[in-house]
């Protein structure tokens, strides 16, 4: 029996319908990205797995797809299964040896073991870790000295038992120190390679790698896939199109005014009104963690709080209750949750709650230069609202932090998101080198645009005429008068089999193919119009006025 076809859970295939409009998403990004001054790169599908791992907090780095080492990647694995083996042993050895000691005779205890480990570290089979597990089997020995000396070894039954429980106790130490089955490390002999989770990490080493090539400030946007290992729902993809503009080596804040900017003409072009672009910022966020007290549970306190949307109220205080927040410290954040008013009032409010906090009343200031010059420049239809409970859960945003919400009459999440990190090359190696920058949710816009209609009819346009086939010298005429037509970047095809005619036009209204040439008799084409029915006569030169 054949094997039924499928796909991985959270991939999709494309239509030919589906990938014409998503290409027009790309097209009207690419155009603006461009009009900005951007310039178009690309990184690969996969990064080393250390470029990936730590960059997105500890959720983040659950979902990263890991890749499979080629080759032989279980012999590292298979030989320190075989060293524990033979450890067990050389531990049971000194063992059995060592309770022939009395307490009378526990002086010469710690000479036998010194003697005996040098023994054992001359003839087992060494692995690379054998210095160390010399000092752990010592260290577990010495510390278990006086249980071994006064233990009954008489007492047959409980010796089996006893055993095993000085092992127990120096086994499990050795599988959390040494590379057995410990998951960390287990898993970089099994995979090194990882698929990108963002655009944005992959970006930051591709600066600090090419440094030396780039004029800087660089301004980049990105338009390729990446991958997570993400509960796949609407909306939510484990494959998915991040369409990124990014900006690094200025932290000039205008260069968030102007990704504001482009959110907005993006999203007019598209049609789409409505939208919201919230902002806020990571030193407002740490600001207040450091007025509620709560600033070594920074990461904790954002998490959670990037979660009220979904979770609502109090599932966010329940989170923060669970990751060690004081119940003082969520009644002093509770007005965040009801934070109204227009942008200006909420810039007052936030400069009374930060009064005491530095860097809370820095990222008050920032907001306030990047909302005010938005303001008196004009956005074409997007609105712009400050959110102090948007956090963006990862880990690299150190200022402004961008979310944008789609109109209000179409349930999805965030279209686009980013903000600014100021050393994230830092972890590569390159200090000093800020950055922002903005992602489009491609796959999210589409379903957006599609929900409300917002296509136009052209973009599925594939051919405007097809030429019907009546035989070798009716096709030939035909594929002159094409070759003409495509010329004019005007697409034309000829249907391939000399067919029944009618099998040909039902071929053509499938395909939504608006116009069929039915003849050509000297310079003249019979056009028929498939929508109305009418059919004209002309020559080459009208044919391409019609089609045009």
């Amino acid at each position: 029996m054949a094997q039924k076809p499928s796909i991985p859970k959270g991939t999709r295939d494309f239509s030919p319908v589906e990938v014409s409009k998503r290409n027009y998403i790309i097209a009207v990004m690419r155009k603006h990205f461009e009009n900005y001054g951007y310039q178009p790169i690309e990184t690969p599908s996969f990064e080393n797995s250390d470029t990936l791992m730590g960059k997105y907090g500890e959720e983040g780095d659950r979902l990263i797809f890991k890749i499979l080492n080629s080759g032989d990647y279980f012999e590292d694995v298979r030989k320190d299964v075989f060293y524990s083996s033979n450890i067990n042993a050389v531990f049971f050895d000194i063992f059995d040896n060592l309770v022939q000691f009395d307490v009378n005779k526990s002086d010469k205890y710690n000479l036998f073991l010194i003697k005996f480990l040098d023994v054992f570290s001359k003839n087992r089979i060494t692995s690379s870790n054998e210095k160390n597990e010399r000092s752990l089997i010592e260290k577990v020995f010495l510390e278990n000295k006086d249980k071994i000396l006064e233990f009954d070894y008489t007492d047959k039954p409980n010796l089996a038992n006893f055993r095993r429980q000085i092992f127990t106790v120096f086994f499990k130490e050795y599988i959390e120190e040494f590379d057995v089955l410990n998951s960390q490390k287990g898993t970089k002999k099994i995979s090194e390679k990882a698929l990108r989770y963002d655009l944005t990490v992959p970006f930051a080493r591709y600066v600090v790698q090419h440094q030396n090539e780039i004029e800087f400030p660089f301004k980049r946007y990105q338009i390729q896939p990446v991958w997570r290992a993400d509960r796949p729902q609407k909306g939510r993809f484990r494959e998915f199109y991040q369409c990124d503009a990014d900006v690094v080596g200025s932290t000039s804040l205008w260069q968030e005014v102007e990704l504001v900017q482009l959110y907005d003409v993006v999203f007019n072009d598209l049609g789409l009104n409505g939208v919201t672009i919230k902002i806020n910022n990571r030193k407002i966020l740490s600001g207040i963690a450091e007025v509620i007290g709560a600033s070594d549970k920074l990461i904790d306190f954002t998490v959670a709080l990037d979660k009220l949307d979904k979770i609502g109220e109090e599932g966010v205080k329940k989170e923060m209750l669970e990751k060690g927040i004081s119940e003082t410290a969520l009644e002093k954040v509770q007005p965040l949750f009801n934070f109204t008013g227009t942008i200006d009032e909420k810039l007052a409010k936030l400069s009374a709650l930060l009064s005491n906090s530095e860097e809370g009343k820095k990222g008050v200031e920032e907001l306030r230069f990047i909302c005010e010059n938005v303001s008196k420049l004009g956005l074409q239809q997007a609105n712009l609202d400050l959110d102090v409970t948007l956090a963006r859960g990862l880990n690299y945003y150190t200022g402004a932090i961008f979310e944008v919400a789609a109109p209000k009459e179409v349930a999805m999440g965030s279209i686009g998101g980013g903000g600014r990190y100021d050393d994230l090359t830092g972890i590569f190696g390159l200090k000093n080198m800020s950055g922002v920058g903005i992602s489009f949710g491609l796959d999210r816009i589409y379903l957006v645009l599609e929900e409300l209609n917002l296509f136009p009819e052209t973009v599925t346009n594939t051919t405007q005429v097809l030429f019907l086939n009546y035989g070798e010298k009716e096709a030939f005429e035909a594929m002159k008068t094409i070759t003409t037509l495509r010329k004019e970047n005007i697409k034309a095809e000829l249907y391939p089999d000399a067919s029944k005619i009618d099998k040909q036009f039902k071929h053509a209204e499938r395909r939504g193919i608006p116009f069929v040439v039915k003849e050509i008799e000297g310079n003249n084409v019979t056009l028929k119009d498939l929508k109305t029915g009418e059919q004209l006569v002309l020559d080459v030169t009208h044919l391409i006025k019609k089609l045009s």
